[in-house]
């Protein structure tokens, strides 16, 4: 059984590492070792899990089953014995997670050394993507997921919301004016990011008198991707209206500026995912109530460092109004009770 086990950790290694020489140095095994390990496993089952060429290693189907049930044979091994050891050491095992990448840049890697000094015996394998997860077919533990969920039989746990912030850098608003209205976006140029699940550009979005407006900007620029959306922003190629907490450092040096502050965008609820079978896996668990602890205390300091920032510029703003008069915009867009389409991916849905 043992010997079994091991073949079984081996195996996920190769895979997880793509590559029988990577997979032996993290488990500090010759790669012969771990080659012959392969080997054994292959026919103890009888069928052929690996597909070998000079550059890569593909998983045959049979080894993608094999794979799945392994991570999830493995994950009930080690709740199994999690249970018998102390508390101190009780929680140990292997998480795959999935994320959205400003989850992941702006909040849990940055603070992944404080899960790491309370969970040493958890392994992370986190997954970077803002795409849809099956969590049962890919054998995920769990995923942050933005937006409603939908209908899925998952247990789902909100974590919070992300709020967007409409901003451009200095130069794009020195040379086109700041919008001082809704209707005044008529008169500008944005950098438009393209959802994912439906291939359209994302409106941006507002909240009126409680109420989600939608408004279509105009723009040259499309991009996909969250980073390559924030960088076009800071290119000055266009308004752009990221999740504040992406944004919030080139706020705070000036690299952009906020606008149209009395309008916020609808909030984006943000929430942790897992199938109903690994509810109460003690590291899934651990993982989950951490993660909601983190976007507690993240949302409680950046709530209050966003106060003092805006009092901090208030002063300055009207010292710069007072020495700079603004010459008004004709209010001309009125069309935008015509934007009637939903678009799944806007935040307007949340």
């Amino acid at each position: 059984m043992t010997d079994r086990v091991h073949a079984m950790r081996v195996f996920i290694r190769v895979v997880d590492t793509n590559s029988f020489s990577r997979a032996a140095e993290s488990l500090g095994m010759p790669r012969a070792t771990v080659s012959t390990t392969i080997q054994q496993l292959e026919a103890l089952l009888g069928v052929q899990l690996l597909a070998r060429t000079t550059r890569r290693l593909n998983l045959t189907a049979e080894g993608a089953a094999c794979y799945e049930r392994c991570v999830r044979i493995l994950a009930d091994i080690d709740d199994l014995e999690s249970g018998f050891h102390g508390r101190e050491d009780r929680l140990r095992g292997r998480l795959r997670i999935e994320m959205p990448d400003t989850v992941a840049t702006s909040l849990v890697v940055p603070a992944l050394p404080d899960f790491h000094a309370r969970y040493p015996h958890i392994e992370l394998s986190i997954g970077v993507s803002n795409r849809a997860v099956d969590l049962v077919g890919e054998g995920v533990d769990c995923s942050v997921q933005l937006g409603e969920l939908p209908d899925s039989g998952l247990i789902a746990r909100r974590l919070g919301s992300f709020e967007h912030v409409t901003c451009a850098t200095p130069a794009y608003l020195e040379a086109h004016g700041t919008p001082k209205t809704l209707d005044d976006l008529a008169h500008h140029v944005a950098v438009n990011c393209v959802s994912i699940r439906t291939g359209r550009p994302c409106d941006f979005d507002f909240e009126v008198d409680g109420e989600a407006v939608a408004v279509k900007m105009a723009g040259f620029v499309q991009v996909t991707d969250e980073h390559a959306y924030l960088a076009c922003g800071l290119q000055g190629l266009g308004l752009i209206q990221p999740p504040r907490i992406a944004a919030l450092p080139y706020l705070r040096s000036g690299e952009l500026r906020e606008v149209l502050p009395q309008w916020k965008s609808m909030p984006m609820n943000v929430s942790v995912a897992f199938v109903k079978t690994r509810q109460a896996a003690p590291r899934v668990s651990a993982f989950v109530d951490w993660l909601a602890e983190l976007f507690e205390r993240t949302q409680e300091m950046d709530d209050t460092l966003t106060r003092l920032f805006r009092t901090a510029r208030r002063p300055a703003a009207a010292s710069s109004a007072s020495a700079r008069p603004v010459q008004p915009v004709p209010a001309t867009r009125d069309s935008r009770e015509e934007d009637t389409h939903e678009d799944e991916e806007t935040t307007s849905e949340s």
